[in-house]
């Protein structure tokens, strides 16, 4: 996909008048990061915005006795690091290649020279920030007032649409380990191990080595509603 073509699909972009996107694609340098790289960690520099091309990003917080708090995995169209572009302050949290991972790069001095000649552009911004707070709001609400099997239904229905898009029926892989799960939910790898369990029993989902594929989303969307 061309660097326009990527940044219309993205929220953050996709309303800019056409002209306004060429000029900002125009700025984008193409990336390469290997399986298992570090793209920044918490505390560094914040100078750029990330796109994601082709690969898999996992946005985690360091937390005690070496574990992590996994707060996204990220694919192909979407976007991370937009925060430190604009405020200049150090990253929140860490970013890193699950696998060989192609990434566009807009550097934050390019990108608010931008901003200065665009007034529609900043407006744009604003909106796609506003977007990313809500989501954060329902992640804390779903962690005071979900249970585990619900929350576990969501995230892999949230997961499956966002790498596949909307489907009533049919199989969807997910391509998650399920420590990687585990910590998107804020839970032990036991505790989503036995809700894993307890799906396969039902048909709902079958495992393998980092992978889980659903064959009931109906049966995942019931657990969700429970």
């Amino acid at each position: 996909m061309t660097p326009v073509g990527l940044l219309k699909q993205i929220p953050l972009f996709g309303p800019l008048d056409p002209a306004d996107r060429e000029q900002l694609a125009a700025l984008l340098r193409r990336r390469l990061i290997a399986r298992g790289d570090v793209l920044f960690r918490k505390g560094d520099e914040g100078t750029a915005l990330y796109i994601i091309i082709k690969g898999r990003i996992k946005i985690t917080l360091p937390a005690k006795l070496g574990d992590e708090i996994t707060l996204a995995i990220l694919t192909q169209g979407e976007f991370f690091g937009e925060m430190a572009l604009l405020d200049g302050m150090p990253r929140s949290a860490d970013a890193t290649a699950l696998d060989e991972t192609q990434i566009y790069v807009l550097n934050r001095s390019d990108f608010l020279s931008f901003l200065n000649h665009n007034e529609r552009a900043v407006q744009t911004v604003l909106y796609a920030l506003s977007m990313r707070l809500r989501n954060t709001d329902d992640l804390i609400a779903e962690i005071c007032f979900l249970n585990l099997s619900s929350r576990l239904a969501k995230k892999l229905m949230e997961i499956a649409t966002a790498e596949g898009g909307p489907w009533e029926r049919g199989e969807r892989p997910v391509h998650l380990t399920q420590q990687e799960l585990a910590s998107m939910l804020g839970a032990s790898r036991e505790s989503v191990n036995k809700e894993l369990k307890i799906l396969r029993d039902r048909g709902v989902v079958s495992t393998s080595r980092n992978l889980i594929t659903i064959h009931d989303p109906e049966g995942l969307r019931r657990r969700i509603k429970s």
